[in-house]
């Protein structure tokens, strides 16, 4: 389903000609605006697009956009909504969290490159983080992640069919063995 998406988005940005750099930045700040959607088709488009360097500057651009706007876009959909209706725990210690200590938090889950950024991005909407805090924490993290994303994409990209069939299918295969033993669990 990425690989679709992937050659869906790269198709785009081949049509795109001046406007693909605008396409893969606006593309990577809505896909952070929804939260849910994995940005690894965009960077895999990028570096096949752009190339591996080039590319991976887009992404970092645009991921740090990404983040920045739905920031934005959350803490002002969260003061309209009524915080104190929302009696949990992990809610009320976010909502303190601030500084330098908040920095390090921010940076530390955007360095994991499988932690889902919408969560990072609501959960820092909660505390009282600045903005200039959380773009630099945040664009700072994605930094390594992105690295470590786009060197497992460009080194996929350099495998011949056959094994990234073997590799897809042992994923696969990895994929039940792990949901199957987690269920037993």
């Amino acid at each position: 389903m990425r690989w679709i998406m992937t050659e869906t988005f790269l198709n785009v940005l081949e049509h795109a000609g001046l406007f693909a750099l605008i396409i893969s930045i606006t593309v990577n700040v809505l896909v952070s605006i929804i939260g849910v959607l994995p940005s690894v088709f965009i960077t895999a488009a990028n570096l096949l697009f752009f190339g591996l360097y080039n590319g991976l500057i887009v992404s970092i651009i645009g991921e740090g956009l990404g983040a920045i706007v739905s920031f934005v876009l959350y803490r002002k959909g969260l003061k309209s909504w009524r915080f104190k209706d929302f009696q949990h725990p992990v809610m009320f210690k976010l909502n303190d969290l601030e500084g330098y200590k908040a920095f390090w938090i921010i940076l530390s889950l955007r360095i994991l490159p499988f932690v889902p950024s919408g969560v990072i991005t609501l959960g820092s909407a909660f505390s009282k983080v600045s903005l200039s805090l959380f773009a630099i924490a945040s664009t700072l993290g994605k930094i390594p992640s992105l690295i470590i994303e786009a060197g497992a994409i460009y080194g996929f990209m350099q495998v011949e069919l056959r094994w990234k069939i073997v590799i897809i299918i042992s994923m696969i295969f990895f994929l039940i063995y792990w949901i199957k033993n987690k269920r037993v669990s």
